[in-house]
């Protein structure tokens, strides 16, 4: 419990007894006390002056003498007009740094045999294309999600879903077919998602001449053209052909799907983001189609003359919604459903969570009735994480135009930018090449995983690579040098011959700023609770700052391995190392690793 949520307490409890009346948390404001004054929170007393039935004063000094005696918390107060200024034993703050000392797990609780199970899935990518931007926003909310709801003390599977099959999947295929010459990633020197992406761009270009000489020849209408097109006739014959289990089909989709696989996986391993479970869709689409089919005949769903079948949502306030189409062939829902019949399966899941862009909120509105309808306990529960777009200065991506930005490619732009940055303020000197790689790496990925996190999830925002490495400001990088810069002052004590020891005596002062650092790192424990229930790696980026922010301003000002004071060199060493062990949490539940030295 913070110090804050402690002292409401006492304050109700104080009240009640004075004044007979019980009062809602809300009416116990408390607030920094004001420099100009002693003290270190200020209760607002104005709010109970109905009850009092005196003036602010008088009740200020009521409640002042009352919450002093009860609470030991409380060692002295004064009070200004309706303000009771209250100040914190010394005892408190020490006591609360050795508890956080002590716990190597500080902030984050271990998950039990009777904890719930969340299953997060994210990242979803189609095998026709390489990982981009929009992509590298999925992976870090998801994998950041997982790493804040383990801290919580849940248990938690992290799946991802390979959209492996379907129409676009064909699209690359037959490109690769018409055009490939047998080019593969070996003869190439290309990964294998990006040669596998690079004939979906290729596919889209002839498409687009077929649509135009079809317009310009024939005399035909933009939406015919589309639909006529010859290379769209052949990639939805294929398609036909892949699930009637055509050899020759089947063997040209494992090929390039393994290709694709490679590259992923690459990709994965350099974003520092894990899955406990693959599904692909591939495997899941004919359990989604013998679903569906049992919802029909238990009356869940219909069919329409075409042969096509349809969940009525109508009563749910929705439309009607397509889930088997008229050749039988399946849609992105009906495999879906097959995925979700496989989890509930394999896992017993309390909770499931699905990270996707908030362009599919109808379709996960639908989905959860329609679960729930096949009797999936968790349909009606379930969580889509919804997040906003990643735009750049330039504006939005599009993958059919070959206008993405590549995954891979920004990480070595990222990386590249840190070392640059890093060089150019000396930063650097003295290091090995290998270990300017590392803090290159280290620090490249750490700005480019923050700039995305720090954001609410729900917002678009806007991505500038440039802004996002700088060693001042709300960065990765800023915070990633304060966690070097401490790690230095330890060693550098070390170095000198100075033992640290295990706790503190009470008996010693603290500063206004030290007891201010020690509070803040008290809430990590509250914000990463806050974390998990909302949902948001924001949090978590944001406290870091804050709290780094305010060492930096300590260390500013006051001196440590110069002091003289023993005890108080023991003491700000401690508080300092305190600092980086919650630097280093709160980042690792960002996926972002911190360095030892910068």
């Amino acid at each position: 419990m913070t110090l804050e949520n402690t002292l409401t307490q006492s304050i109700r409890k104080v009240i009640e007894n004075l004044y007979g009346q019980s009062i809602d948390e809300k009416l116990v404001q408390l607030q920094a006390t004001r420099k100009e004054f002693e003290g270190d929170l200020t209760l607002v007393v104005f709010p109970f002056l109905k009850i009092s039935k005196k003036n602010p004063e008088l009740t200020a000094q009521e409640i002042g003498d009352a919450l002093q005696k009860e609470e030991s918390l409380v060692s002295k107060f004064n009070v200004i007009k309706g303000f009771l200024n209250l100040s914190i034993s010394k005892n408190h703050w020490i006591d609360t740094l050795n508890v956080i000392v002590a716990d190597d797990q500080y902030g984050t609780v271990e998950a039990t045999e009777q904890s719930p199970l969340y299953m997060v899935e994210y990242s979803s990518p189609n095998t026709n294309k390489p990982l981009h931007l929009g992509h590298i926003r999925n992976n870090l909310l998801g994998f950041s999600l997982c790493q804040i709801l383990k801290a919580n003390g849940y248990k938690v599977v992290k799946t991802n879903i390979v959209n492996d099959r379907g129409i676009h999947i064909c699209k690359s295929m037959l490109a690769w077919k018409l055009f490939g010459n047998g080019e593969t990633p070996e003869s190439s020197g290309k990964k294998g998602d990006h040669l596998v992406g690079d004939y979906y761009v290729r596919f889209d270009k002839g498409y687009k001449v077929q649509v135009k000489e079809l317009m310009e020849k024939k005399g035909l209408s933009e939406e015919e053209a589309k639909k006529q097109a010859p290379l769209l006739l052949e990639a939805q014959t294929m398609l036909k052909k892949w699930e009637d289990g055509d050899p020759e089909v089947v063997a040209l989709w494992e090929k390039m799907n393994s290709w694709v696989y490679a590259g992923f996986d690459q990709t994965y391993k350099r974003l520092g983001v894990s899955f406990d479970k693959i599904y692909y869709e591939s495997q899941t689409y004919l359990d989604g189609k013998a679903k569906v089919m049992e919802g029909l005949e238990k009356g869940a769903f219909y069919r329409r003359e075409d042969g096509s079948v349809w969940a009525d949502l109508t009563q749910n306030g929705l439309d009607e919604k397509l889930l088997l189409r008229t050749d039988g062939t399946s849609v992105y829902m009906t495999q879906d459903i097959g995925t979700a019949q496989q989890r509930f399966k394999e896992y017993n899941i309390d909770k499931m969570i699905y990270v996707v862009g908030n362009e599919q909120n109808y379709h996960f509105q639908v989905l959860s009735i329609v679960l729930d309808r096949l009797g999936f306990s968790w349909g009606k529960d379930l969580v889509h994480f919804s997040y906003g777009m990643v735009e750049l200065p330039e504006g939005k991506m599009k993958s059919r135009e070959g206008t993405v930005v590549d995954a891979d490619d920004l990480m070595d732009e990222m990386v590249s930018t840190a070392r640059e940055t890093s060089d150019e303020l000396g930063k650097l000197e003295g290091c090995t090449e290998e270990e300017i790689a590392n803090i290159a790496r280290i620090c490249g990925l750490g700005a480019l995983k923050y700039f995305m996190l720090k954001v609410d999830p729900r917002k678009n925002m806007m991505f500038n690579p440039k802004e996002s490495i700088d060693f001042n400001g709300n960065t990765g990088p800023f915070i990633q040098y304060t966690h070097a810069r401490i790690r230095s002052l330890l060693r550098k004590a070390a170095e000198a011959g100075f033992q640290l020891p295990s706790s503190l005596l009470v008996d010693m002062e603290v500063s206004e700023k030290e007891s201010n650092l020690i509070q803040n790192l008290a809430n990590f424990p509250s914000v990463v609770c806050q974390a998990g229930a909302e949902y948001s790696p924001a949090l978590i980026a944001n406290y870091a700052y804050e709290l780094v922010k305010e060492y930096n301003q300590f260390y500013h000002d006051f001196s440590i391995l110069k002091e003289e004071d023993e005890q108080k060199k023991a003491f700000r060493l401690l508080l300092s190392q305190s600092v980086a062990k919650v630097i280093k949490t709160a980042m690792g539940l960002l996926g972002i690793e911190v360095p030892e030295r910068m």
